[in-house]
């Protein structure tokens, strides 16, 4: 027999609600997707912007939804519906009653990420490494925002040891009400980068935002910040206020509390020098990057602060690998051999960018093949979007590709300011820009591709390993996948 996340009377003690129909004696899970619902759950009819949950009752109880949670406004609209119900003043605020549920019964150590870049490489990483010292929960795909934060709060079984919740925001004041449910024991800020920019003033307004996640942390809790970020004097500045206990960094800086030694690249990922907290620790990563590297150096601080085994940690994170569209890598049969595919399709922004071109340049191709950049527009920067594409020349120039592939009208300034330095091909959209790559690759070549999640490159990527076998031999695990539905009730949150 399954077991159940949640009684049915707590659930109802929980979020105050009003019981209707022959109720089971709990649920398995909680769903807000029909399209993924599985026996026993718990369906929230969430209204999204497109999509309203309560539309899709009768296909929820088809597939196997043992309750229903609804708003008491729309039951006069239900009609013949028989399944059970739980009806509430408000579905999202009712799952944000029973996150706060979630929470007060745990006895999890609690890690909370933010950032403009890494969030979810960061909590994948700690999902992974965590899992070798106990059971472990974390957030799916990138659930960061209103809905998705309150929702994987809400999934956290009661004899977890571990939490990682990933929270993002594109405005102010969307993290502080998220990180006061989740109240973790560590809060980490991977980076602050120019992302949204057209939503703030600056990069200081952006840090204010995010440093939002401080007032959430529980008292004796940490702060890991990233020492080499410009911006983590700032951040250290809104901890104290906030009244977090310990201020802790990361990089490689002299004064970092969790300091990278020395970075080399290696055929099968890299090898890792490092200080945790004073201690000398070397280990292995599947996955290359040196921010990557910089990444796990929050991951193994934030182990360290929860009193987790580090050594352990670190070992298991020699078989970690980056997730879809965040630096996953294929193997690409082509007659003349293979191509190496470095998925980085999920969003992108100027230090994204910056540092997936590092990745590139350290990448070796074969004998007389290229390195090739697939680029697509940055989005949400606002009035200084030409500026920052056209920027991405130097580093472009620095990782010493071979041919460039841009689509997007922002990445016009970026072809302009390439003009007779390399090999730069714009095109009008993606379809033409895929033809033009299929005709241009050959075996040997590294093709890196990356741009903002709407401009539809992960369907590009798709269809390259949907036309070409993937000769991968250990494939990079994909992060658990969020509803469709869910996933339009929002825009992008980083």
């Amino acid at each position: 027999m399954t077991e159940l996340l949640w009684e049915t009377g707590v659930l109802i003690d929980a979020m105050q609600a009003r019981p209707m129909g022959d109720l089971p004696e709990g649920v398995t899970g909680i769903s807000i997707d029909t399209r993924t619902m599985r026996q026993g759950e718990a369906f929230f009819a969430i209204k999204g912007e497109r999509f309203d949950g309560h539309d899709f009752l009768s296909t929820a109880q088809r597939g196997g939804a043992g309750i229903a949670v609804v708003a008491e406004q729309k039951l006069p609209a239900l009609g013949r519906v028989q399944i059970p119900m739980l009806v509430v003043d408000d579905v999202l605020k009712a799952l944000s009653r029973l996150a706060e549920a979630a929470r007060a019964r745990s006895k999890a150590k609690i890690v909370a990420v933010t950032g403009s870049v890494g969030k979810t490489t960061t909590k994948e990483a700690l999902r992974h490494g965590l899992s070798a010292v106990g059971s472990v929960h974390a957030s799916a795909a990138s659930f960061n925002n209103h809905w998705g934060v309150p929702l994987s709060l809400a999934l956290l079984p009661a004899e977890t040891s571990y939490a990682v919740f990933e929270i993002g925001m594109n405005h102010p004041d969307e993290i502080r009400p998220l990180v006061g449910l989740v109240r973790p024991h560590v809060a980490i800020v991977t980076l602050i980068a120019p992302a949204h920019l057209g939503h703030f003033r600056d990069l200081d307004e952006i840090a204010e935002a995010k440093a939002e996640i401080f007032e959430g942390v529980v008292p004796g809790g940490t702060a890991i910040l990233n020492g080499d970020d410009e911006k983590c004097g700032l951040l250290a500045n809104y901890a104290r206020k906030a009244g977090v206990a310990n201020i802790m960094t990361f990089g490689e800086g002299a004064g970092a509390d969790f300091r990278l030694i020395a970075y080399e690249a290696t055929r099968e990922g890299a090898k890792v020098d490092a200080e945790i907290a004073g201690e000398p620790l070397r280990f292995s990563l599947a996955t290359p990057g040196r921010h990557m590297a910089q990444n796990v150096l929050a991951v193994l601080g934030a182990a360290h602060r929860i009193g987790a085994d580090v050594d352990k940690v670190a070992s298991a994170l020699a078989g970690w690998r980056a997730v879809k569209g965040r630096g996953a890598r294929h193997q690409l049969a082509l007659s003349g051999g293979s191509v190496t595919l470095v998925d980085d399709s999920y969003n992108a922004n100027p230090a994204s960018m910056r540092a997936a071109l590092d990745v590139l340049s350290r990448a070796e191709p074969g004998k007389g093949a290229r390195r090739i950049a697939v680029l697509g527009d940055m989005l949400e920067l606002g009035t200084s979007s030409s500026e920052l594409h056209a920027a991405l020349k130097d580093h472009v120039l620095a990782a010493k590709v071979d041919m460039v592939f841009l689509a997007g009208q922002e990445m016009k300034a970026l072809d302009v300011a390439l003009a007779n330095l390399v090999d730069c091909r714009w095109h009008e959209n993606n379809d033409e820009l895929l033809a033009d790559l299929e005709g241009t690759m050959a075996g040997g070549d590294v093709v890196m591709v990356k741009a903002s999640k709407s401009i539809g490159f992960s369907r590009l990527v798709e269809t390259l390993l949907s036309r070409h076998e993937d000769q991968t031999e250990a494939k990079a695990p994909v992060a658990e996948s969020g509803s469709a539905m869910a996933e339009k009730t929002s825009g992008e949150t980083k």
